[in-house]
């Protein structure tokens, strides 16, 4: 029995434990009520309210301090105690994980999904350990919430897939994520041993801790690529981006803007855990990560140009740019850092944009092969805009909040890592651009008339934009636009706990 033996707040009550259990509860609610007329209003509700409590908490947050705020501690079973707290960074990742899930039961009212009450309860069950997980300040914590994640989401590729391969998302899925969890716990449980072993007073998994006392010198090296490999698994960074492709091809767009929010934990992990624990071996090891990351720019840039499936090219566009945000994090410089962060939220966001203009064209067309479409501007026009807004954010184009951020990367990685590494990061991103803007030509500018008879059909018969996909589309937009005119709150947010971050690095 966990007992909570206090909390740090500036409110009455413990609002990180309020954040992880709200769509935990939600989703329990609504397993209850089933297919209950009730249950898909109150599902939203639920999700309403928790970006309604991280408003709160974004709007009680010191973001001047760098220090962990909000903490909440309670002992559990020897060095597996709770202990939460926020800084600027879990702010802005609990934010995005709110707006996205909203978004979520929104758009599941414009697909008439199949059993909408379970994949809602899913979907909040899955903010609920994510919000643990980005709460968390004990690293066997993360694993086990990470573990839980793995499991819902393999479910939700399991029982909503996008076609007749049912199954097949979720073998490529579950066998990449499972090793990534045993990587990251070996590492875990081998920075436990080694603040025992230099301290004398037995196992920790705190960050605070950890980060105060050196990893063994001698298992330096294989901590990193522990951690290292684990995180990069998630995001997925080239070469361990196998399983990708293929979930982004066969799992629900209703679904994959979840998904791709889970890979962001990644990043996530690499600046919460990774660089503050172990910096000399991130030092020492720079050069290789910066050099696997340069390559898989371009490798999956030009992969993307050779695909025809619209998810699986986005898929591949989401991989060159996921190096981009580790070639910032590792050029350990303050404004890289934090070009690289913004990054992540970026292709979060457009991400999702993305996906569910891809899920509006399928459901009209019953296919997102660009061999098979054309033609599509004249039909449903604010979908094509939204696409192509979510492709230019997606790229860092002028406007969008990948703008600041991909220039604010560039920036520090020319100081830190010199002009052929930055040029050739700024490369790699204007041929992932290429590959985007051709997909939108091929799908809603050219003529569908080389096509057969029976697709032509098809196509002059999709339906016009309801209002409901109206309000869904105008609202990613909106928010990508919003924030891509108005960084700073966003970059005042993370400063100071990424300026603490850069200082462990002498800058």
């Amino acid at each position: 029995m966990t007992e909570i033996y206090w909390w740090n707040h500036p409110l009455q009550f413990p609002l990180l434990g309020l954040i992880q259990l709200l769509p935990l509860l939600g989703a329990w609610l609504l397993l209850w009520l089933r297919d209950r007329p009730l249950a898909l209003p109150l599902g939203r509700l639920f999700a309403l309210a928790e970006l309604g409590l991280i408003v709160l908490l974004y709007q009680q947050f010191n973001a001047a301090s760098p220090a962990f705020q909000f903490a909440e501690y309670g002992e559990l079973i020897g060095p597996f105690a709770y202990h939460a707290g926020a800084d600027g960074l879990t702010v802005l990742f609990l934010l995005i994980a709110a707006l996205i899930t909203v978004l979520i039961s929104l758009y599941g009212l414009v697909r008439g999904l199949a059993d909408p009450g379970r994949l809602l309860a899913v979907v909040l069950a899955i903010e609920g350990v994510l919000a643990s997980m980005l709460v968390s300040l004990n690293l066997l914590w993360f694993v086990l919430a990470s573990a839980v994640e793995v499991g819902l989401i393999s479910y939700l590729l399991g029982r909503w897939p996008a076609g007749a391969e049912r199954s097949l998302a979720m073998r490529r899925y579950y066998p990449f994520q499972v090793t990534g969890l045993l990587l990251l716990l070996a590492g875990v449980l081998m920075l436990g041993w080694s603040h025992g072993y230099t301290t004398g007073r037995g196992l920790s998994f705190d960050l605070l801790d950890l980060a105060a006392h050196p990893v063994v010198a001698q298992l330096q090296t294989l901590v990193f690529f522990l951690l290292f490999y684990g995180m990069a698994l998630r995001m997925p960074l080239f070469p361990l981006h196998g399983w990708l492709p293929v979930v982004a091809q066969h799992a629900h767009s209703a679904i994959a803007p979840s998904l791709l929010l889970g890979i962001k934990v990644g990043i996530y992990g690499l600046l919460r855990f990774v660089l503050p624990i172990v910096p000399e071996a991130a030092m020492q090891w720079q050069p290789v990560v910066v050099a696997f990351a340069v390559a898989g720019i371009f490798y999956a840039a030009l992969i993307a140009f050779q695909q025809s499936n619209l998810p699986r090219m986005l898929a591949f566009a989401v991989i060159s740019h996921s190096s981009l945000i580790v070639i910032g994090i590792f050029s350990l410089d303050q404004a890289a850092l934090q070009g690289a962060t913004l990054l992540a939220i970026n292709f979060g966001l457009a991400t999702t944009t993305m996906l569910f203009m891809i899920g509006f064209i399928s459901r009209r067309t019953h296919t997102s092969e660009l061999t098979a479409l054309g033609g599509l501007f004249g039909r449903i026009p604010f979908i094509g805009i939204a696409l192509l807004i979510g492709g230019f954010a997606l790229v860092g184009m002028p406007g969008t909040p990948g703008f600041d951020a991909a220039h604010r990367v560039l920036e520090g990685a020319i100081n830190r890592l010199g002009a052929l590494v930055t040029v050739a990061a700024a490369l790699g991103n204007l041929v992932a651009a290429g590959c985007l803007l051709w997909a939108f030509q091929r799908a809603f500018l050219s003529s569908p008339d080389a096509l057969p008879p029976t697709r032509l059909q098809v196509l002059q018969a999709v339906e016009p934009t309801s209002r409901m996909e109206y309000l869904v589309a105008g609202t990613v937009v909106s928010v990508l636009l919003a924030t891509g005119y108005y960084m700073t709150p966003w970059l005042h947010l993370v400063a100071a706990s990424l300026d603490a971050l850069s200082l462990r690095f002498g800058h």
